[in-house]
């Protein structure tokens, strides 16, 4: 079986086990929300409400289903989330929806990592 994006399975399992936690869930939204500008591991918690070790916990989770990235930048780690990841994700969700047919699902726009 040929996978979409050249996602395989385990990757795709992985990464849909950690977006179904609400904690990861709501790093990774925030993340996407952010855009590739990202966010430093601080305000994530901040924003958030999660200790540092429950953070780092859920941040590991999302960079080993590569879904985030984090960069240093001086003395921060900026984390953003991995847009390819992300569309490669959908697109693999939706390969085969609608029979082949156009819909709504094969019509979504790139709307990340476009930003001036």
């Amino acid at each position: 079986m040929i996978y979409c994006s050249g996602m395989d399975s385990n990757l795709v399992v992985r990464a849909l086990s950690a977006l179904a936690h609400e904690s990861r869930l709501a790093i990774f939204r925030l993340l996407v929300v952010a855009g590739p500008d990202g966010m430093a591991a601080g305000e994530i918690a901040q924003q958030l409400g999660l200790s540092p070790s429950s953070l780092s916990f859920h941040l590991k989770d999302l960079s080993h289903a590569d879904l985030v990235k984090p960069r240093q930048e001086g003395r921060f780690i900026i984390y953003t989330a991995n847009f390819d990841a992300m569309s490669g994700l959908i697109a693999f969700l939706t390969e085969n929806c609608c029979a082949g047919a156009t819909c709504a699902a094969s019509n979504i726009v790139s709307c990340c990592g476009d930003k001036p």
